[in-house]
């Protein structure tokens, strides 16, 4: 789904207001729910892409009065709607606190009578706003109570990453899923899918006729989808040492963004078929065998380093929360291959990092350089590159060979720049965007069953790999100095690109 700028005073482009919903937040006093969840909602409410009518039910383990007011306190702290000043009263009216633990039958009795207090109120969406461990928990409750059977208007699952550690738990958590409701009413929510630069890879590649015939191996070199982060591991120490880089950036966001920019055109604009395009990709990577493991992957630890401020930034393993002899990764790098008739041959580089130099995710398409260089005595012509800035600053550039002004025949390289983000307001976020289309019904931004199996299956024989390993390479913090990074790319034109 496309939408205007919310604050450019135009009507938004297929935004249509859903029919009322009860929204039922499992974690409702989480960090996810007062950092994102809530304040989304309220714009959604502000902005018309939520009914009014709506009821957010919350479910909280005790103390269901003071709930009002922490929803309350966390627009204030994150809602940036909130701090301009706007009356938040109609949108805290909305709130229905549900008092019990998720593993009592009980709890689930008391949303089943706050959704029967209002007959012309039907719909339900279920946000599991809670560590994946307890996603089968609160699926079997939602079946044994009734809560998920569709007898009256839809009731939706939304899930959040990861799903799964491997490919066997993935597998068990769909398992279980099915055994009470239908692919259909599972959402497996990736707020990367949601950024307005990510969905235009889709209406870019497919709504333009101009790039389309230089999409393939006989003109692109190579792919490098990055995402560089400044932060380290903040407060998600107790998440991160069970995940590393792999799992929580490629293994799902960025392997998504991959089947983006590969995929043949679906048959029509149907969250299936789309779908269905994206697991072919997924299918055509190149098994990646126990033994060539480190040919094509590599991992890093962030050291102790200095920031751009100058600032000294402490090492991962003297982190809170972390092991002194973690082997966690903090960066990590994998070169695919599509073993396909377009993209036979042209790597395919997905890396992440923290403690990087800068705070940037790119999508770079890097195009093969001239055949023949016609202009003696100067350099020979740079290479096209088409990037996607996914954050910040989303936009598309695009590098281009241009002379010199004067009497040479030098060449300069030119940079051509179309920026999302008009001046008079900011964009849809994410999780605005992935609400919405729940809402709707909307699946295209979604990960199927499927798609997420096939993903943990192309990765398994790297994470058996790195199991066995007990010391990283370190790289300092707040730098690009990441040891590998060169060689991995030997095979790619210019080798390893550090977004500017």
């Amino acid at each position: 789904m496309v939408m205007q700028n919310p604050g450019s005073g135009e009507e938004c482009f297929e935004c249509t207001q859903p029919a009322p919903s009860n929204i039922v937040i499992f974690g409702a006093t989480g960090d996810l729910a007062k950092r994102k969840l809530l304040p989304s909602l309220l714009r959604m409410v502000q902005f018309g892409l939520l009914d009014p009518r709506s009821r957010i039910i919350g479910i909280v383990r005790n103390d269901s009065d003071q709930w009002v007011e922490f929803v309350r306190s966390a627009l204030l702290d994150y809602s940036s709607l909130a701090k301009s000043g706007i009356d938040i009263a109609p949108f805290l009216q909305m709130l229905h606190p549900v008092e019990g633990d998720l593993e009592e039958s009980e709890t689930y009795q008391g949303i089943l009578r706050t959704l029967q207090r209002h007959e012309d109120q039907v719909n339900a969406l279920f946000y599991c706003a809670i560590p994946p461990g307890w996603y089968t928990c609160v699926a079997h409750h939602l079946g044994a109570s009734g809560l998920i059977a569709e007898n009256e208007g839809y009731r939706r699952l939304v899930i959040e990453k990861p799903f799964g550690r491997d490919l066997e738990s993935a597998q068990k958590v769909n398992r279980e899923l099915w055994r009470v409701m239908d692919e259909s009413q599972i959402y497996r929510i990736d707020h990367y899918l949601g950024k307005e630069s990510v969905q235009n890879l889709f209406v870019f590649r497919f709504a333009n006729s101009l790039l389309e015939p230089l999409w393939n191996r006989n003109y692109i070199d190579h792919v490098q989808i990055s995402a560089a982060e400044t932060l380290g591991v903040e407060y998600r120490a107790p998440y991160y040492e069970k995940a590393g880089a792999l799992r929580d950036m490629i293994q799902s966001h960025l392997m998504q963004v991959m089947t983006l920019v590969a995929m043949e055109p679906p048959t029509d604009f149907s969250a299936n078929d789309i779908r269905d395009e994206k697991v072919k990709v997924l299918r055509a990577v190149r098994p990646i065998a126990l033994d060539a493991v480190e040919k094509v992957a590599l991992a890093a630890q962030y050291a102790s380093g200095r920031g751009g401020d100058g600032k000294p930034l402490a090492a991962y393993c003297t982190e809170p929360g972390v092991a002194a002899d973690s082997s966690t990764e903090t960066f990590a790098a994998v070169k695919f291959y599509i073993d396909n008739w377009r993209w036979q041959g042209v790597p395919f580089l997905l890396w992440s990092g923290k403690r990087m130099e800068k705070r940037v995710s790119e999508v770079m398409i890097r195009f093969r350089q001239p055949p023949h260089n016609l202009f003696e005595g100067g350099e020979p012509p740079i290479s096209n590159a088409l990037i996607f800035r996914l954050q910040p600053d989303e936009g598309m550039f695009l590098r281009m060979n241009a002379k010199q002004p004067g009497l040479t025949t030098r060449m300069q390289r030119l940079v051509m720049k179309a920026p999302y983000q008009s001046q008079d307001g900011d964009m849809y976020d994410a999780y605005e965007i992935l609400l919405h289309d729940v809402l709707l019904g909307e699946a295209s931004l979604f990960s199927r069953a499927d798609e997420v199996e096939e993903s943990w299956k192309i990765i398994h024989p790297i994470l058996e790999k790195w199991e066995e390993s007990f010391s990283l390479p370190r790289y300092r913090a707040g730098t690009w100095d990441v040891p590998g990074m060169d060689q991995l790319l030997n095979d790619c034109l210019y080798g390893w690109h550090k977004p500017t």
